[in-house]
């Protein structure tokens, strides 16, 4: 005895073509994306805007700016901190937005390796 699945279910070869079709693009999608935000810069501040980082998407730092009031050589501690602080909150911010942006994409979906 065949069982009978309603239209639309059942994985025949056009709803896998379908299938198939539709991850195509999303990964097309995806590494258009990606690239896209690989290029993006994003200027970070630290300290009450006494330090300035730039970073690219790629997470590599671009730049640190420290303004000269927050140079004390006798508290070396305050500004390594701040600097810290700085690149933390840099790396943060580019994966908190690759990973907003990608949801665009992908909606809930969690496929690891697959994309």
């Amino acid at each position: 005895m065949k069982a009978r699945l309603p239209q639309g279910m059942g994985g025949g070869p056009q709803n896998m073509q379908g299938m198939l079709r539709q991850a195509q693009k999303m990964q097309e999608q995806m590494t258009e994306l990606q690239e896209n935000l690989d290029a993006r810069e994003y200027e970070i501040t630290a300290g009450g805007g006494m330090v300035t980082v730039k970073i690219n998407g790629k997470k590599e730092i671009l730049s640190i700016a420290i303004k000269p009031e927050i140079v004390d050589p006798d508290d070396i501690e305050t500004l390594s901190d701040i600097l810290v602080a700085g690149v933390n909150e840099a790396i943060n911010r580019v994966e908190e937005t690759n990973s907003a942006e990608m949801k665009k994409i992908t909606g809930d979906i969690n496929l690891p390796g697959l994309f």
